[in-house]
């Protein structure tokens, strides 16, 4: 009852603050449940100059608000849990993507979303998971430095012959899957189609039946004939595929593959968001200017 309550107000509160609701697939059920979209980094970047709000409630972490107020320097943009980060966002610093630069002066920077908006700043064109691979063929250069997702750019540089410079860097939900769990789970579900992340480690990626997006998991098992798969990426993302696919079965490649940090956020704090309009998430009009282009070079691709 409580939390039918909570999604009373939330309904009321955005109403009256002319509000829009955005969830990433990793959130917790009930408040995928109140957002006006679900969905992954590149629909939630596009999304965040699409509808017509005064407010923008992030229900994700810190790079995606981010991104938001960014992409929407007129609207207030707000992080329902404000301590919500993303540690492979931490791994690399506007400062370190400088010093890359320098290095490789005949290079192109391609930032990863999962990024602050400084290194975005720094970047010449951002990129998701689902256009990574299109995104680097669409650079005139031939070599690219990729930050900073280590797997991801392992991943692009089996579809092109540019070199790509990869960044030390890494999501340590998808880092945690190992071929072995890859084995386990198809002795334990024999016949299920193995979808995986490609922030996933190479030795994941040569087991999975496909690599996508999380938002391309869930189209793909929407279209596929198969009617039972194992996911690996976030748990978060079982909810959605049970809500659009409910005559299939779904199981985790791990059920440690949790976020914590996309865990912080609840329906209290959705609501709080709304009624104070805080935790706001700005960014200085220097690097925004700077960050924007980045993305939107990466929207054009798209």
């Amino acid at each position: 009852m409580m939390q039918t309550q909570l999604a009373e107000e939330i309904a009321r509160l955005k109403e009256e603050k002319n509000a829009v609701i955005l969830a990433h697939n990793y959130q917790i059920p009930e408040v995928q449940d109140v957002a006006d979209l679900v969905g992954d980094s590149l629909e939630l970047a596009r999304a965040a100059t699409a509808f017509d709000a005064d407010v923008i409630v992030f229900c994700g972490v810190d790079f995606m608000a981010q991104t938001a107020a960014i992409l929407s320097p007129e609207r207030r943009v707000v992080l329902p849990a404000g301590d919500a980060c993303c540690p492979m966002a931490g791994m690399i610093t506007a400062g370190e993507v400088r010093v890359l630069k320098e290095r490789y002066p005949d290079a192109a920077v391609v930032c990863y979303v999962n990024t602050t908006a400084g290194v975005k700043a720094e970047s010449d064109i951002c990129c998701t998971s689902a256009n990574a691979v299109k995104v680097v063929g669409s650079l005139e250069e031939e070599r690219i430095i990729f930050v900073p997702d280590r797997n991801l750019a392992g991943y692009v540089a089996r579809f092109t012959k540019k070199e790509i410079l990869p960044w030390e860097g890494f999501c340590y939900v998808h880092d945690l899957f190992t071929p072995e769990e890859v084995a386990e789970a198809r002795r334990l579900h024999p016949g299920a189609e193995v979808l995986v992340h490609p922030e996933c480690r190479p030795g994941v990626i040569d087991r999975a039946d496909a690599v996508l997006s999380t938002s391309g998991m869930v189209r793909h098992a929407c279209a596929s004939r198969a009617r039972s798969f194992v996911i690996g990426t976030e748990t978060g993302i079982l909810h959605q595929l049970r809500k659009k696919s409910p005559d299939r079965e779904f199981y985790p490649l791990s059920a440690r593959a949790i976020c914590t940090n996309m865990k912080k956020t609840n329906l209290a704090g959705v609501g709080r968001a709304l009624l104070t309009l805080e935790s706001q998430v700005t960014v200085p009009t220097d690097i925004a200017d700077r960050a924007r282009s980045a993305i939107e070079r990466m929207l054009a691709v798209s």
